[in-house]
């Protein structure tokens, strides 16, 4: 609309003025139902150093150090946020501290060489993959002790649970396959093959899918949860014609379930994938030998371990940036982030 008089620019200046206003008002009002950016904390096992760095993932500033049994790797927290589970394998255990007091509460027996473990949704069991053993031990948390071996694949690495909680995956690296386990009997319910060097397992689309990534060539062996039989492979090599090692270890699921994150080791990248289409939307540069990953708590905010340049790499994701690079050294293993 043209104003031509005085009079019209002068009304013009106030409707403006008074827009600006309500549209200020507005934004305050949606704002007080918006949550506030989280604030977490960040604890990555150091496999060299016998420790787990605490971090600040907003600012990176160091929260201390928790002094762990040798060679810390694997982490996962309980179904109530409230203790972290740290695999020390050189010590042959469980160590169970509190997140808020970071205060070691407990030590549980683990079998020989726990490597990864998964937790069982109604936080009652661990399953442990015991690298030198070839087996999974099923881990009782009430009485601390191992009340089922399950006898699997040499190198035993990647662990999952159905979020139904009936369904134990173990990957074993030295004869790549994927063993799925009957959580109640531990009875095996089948055996698959995979790509070379498996490690980690993802329940995906509601826990209707399974993925199980291979670090030798980069691929993904996907499952379905009702017949254990593979339906499909993503292959992430195309994706990256120009990075010299593409491989595929760690993954982690978004929280609104629609993207895949993939730490690529040598690779030095995480990649994000869309699980609907299989396929690499975007990635990220990180450290060397990318390792652990996670996401903040929200999912604003994705953290990368990369064990032989001893960093934290963290990224926005809505800014589709790395912001910030800790130099930890050591070798970082795994990394999990908790709300403050």
């Amino acid at each position: 609309m043209e104003y031509r008089t005085r009079e019209g620019r002068s009304r013009a200046v106030r409707l403006t003025a008074k827009l600006a206003v309500n549209l200020a008002a507005l934004a305050l009002l949606a704002g007080c139902g918006r949550a506030a950016p989280s604030t977490d904390a960040v604890f990555v096992s150091d496999e060299s150093a016998n420790c787990v760095h605490v971090l600040d993932g907003a600012s990176g500033k160091s929260l201390g150090t928790l002094q762990t049994g040798a060679r810390p790797r694997g982490m996962a927290l309980s179904p109530d946020g409230a203790t972290l589970y740290v695999a020390a394998s050189n010590a042959n255990r469980i160590e169970a501290w509190d997140i808020k007091a970071r205060q070691l509460r407990r030590i549980y027996p683990a079998g020989s060489d726990p490597e990864r473990f998964a937790v069982s949704p109604d936080g009652r069991s661990l399953y442990i993959a015991n690298e030198d053993h070839s087996a999974v031990s099923f881990l009782d948390l009430a009485s601390a002790r191992i009340v089922r071996e399950v006898p699997v694949g040499p190198e035993p690495e990647g662990m999952g649970v159905s979020p139904d909680g009936k369904l134990v995956v173990a990957t074993a690296e030295a004869s790549s396959t994927v063993h799925f386990i009957d959580a109640a009997s531990g009875r095996m319910l089948a055996t698959a093959a995979v790509g070379n060097r498996p490690r980690h397992v993802l329940f995906v689309d509601g826990g209707r899918r399974i993925w199980v990534s291979s670090e030798q060539r980069g691929l993904i062996a996907v499952f379905d949860r009702a017949t254990l039989r593979r339906v499909a492979t993503i292959d992430l090599v195309p994706a990256f014609p120009d990075v010299e090692q593409v491989q595929a270890v760690e993954m982690v699921l978004s929280p609104h379930g629609r993207r895949v994150f993939v730490a690529m080791g040598r690779g030095d990248r995480v990649a994000e994938i869309d699980p609907a289409a299989g396929r690499v939307v975007r990635s990220f540069p990180t450290g060397h030998r990318t390792w652990g990953l996670t996401l903040s708590p929200h999912g604003e905010r994705l953290y990368a371990a990369s064990g032989l340049s001893g960093s934290l790499t963290t990224v926005d994701l809505a800014r589709n940036a790395v912001i910030r690079t800790d130099e930890l050294g050591g070798k970082p293993w795994g990394v999990v982030a908790v709300a403050r």
